[in-house]
């Protein structure tokens, strides 16, 4: 028989407070010098019968999130500032490398979240991430082909040109083959 599991949102007491009430315990577990005692104390007097066992796990699981947002953001900052340092780079490689990086991390450490993403689904994530990976490989090999013909072309009509002049076509074609193989370079 198949052991099914099912998806449960985690919630907790604090999570069904009113919203105004929930912000206060949010700034309270911000200020490190309160305690779960003091907020749980503290939600007794406003009426709420919430343990500080039930605060510190809500503390935990808020303060992981922040830390995965906050991850997420210093990641998408080093994108942005690989982009201005160097406007000519293929920062969308960059940004594959750092979902893909994401990715692993998540299989690597087994978080929590990972036992509630779908095996599947992560398998569809890194199955597109390769197809993107193959499709701008691809794209790139085209345009060296399409490069490399638009400059024997070039090249073909350049020298018709100048073909009363050896020398001058035969520089030419020295530039010619040295600018291609610029524009052919792996950055």
């Amino acid at each position: 028989m198949g052991d099914k599991r099912t998806k449960q949102r985690i919630t907790s007491k604090i999570d069904e407070l009113p919203e105004g009430l929930r912000m206060k315990v949010d700034v309270m577990l911000a200020d490190t010098s309160n305690t779960y005692e003091y907020i749980s104390q503290f939600l007794k007097g406003e009426g709420y019968d919430i343990s500080k066992s039930s605060v510190g796990r809500y503390a935990t699981r808020t303060n992981n999130a922040m830390q995965r947002l906050l991850e997420a953001q210093a990641q998408t900052d080093r994108l942005i500032q690989v982009v201005k340092e160097n406007p000519e780079a293929d920062y969308t490689e960059a940004a594959i490398l750092l979902t893909m990086n994401g990715l692993l991390n998540k299989v690597a450490t087994a978080e929590e979240e990972f036992n509630e993403m779908p095996l599947d689904k992560a398998g569809r994530l890194i199955a597109s991430l390769s197809r993107t990976k193959v499709y701008k490989d691809r794209v790139r090999q085209d345009m060296r082909r399409k490069a490399d013909i638009a400059f024997r072309e070039m090249e073909s009509e350049m020298l018709k040109v100048i073909k009363q002049d050896e020398k001058s076509a035969e520089q030419l074609k020295e530039i010619l083959t040295r600018a291609k193989e610029r524009m052919m370079e792996d950055d």
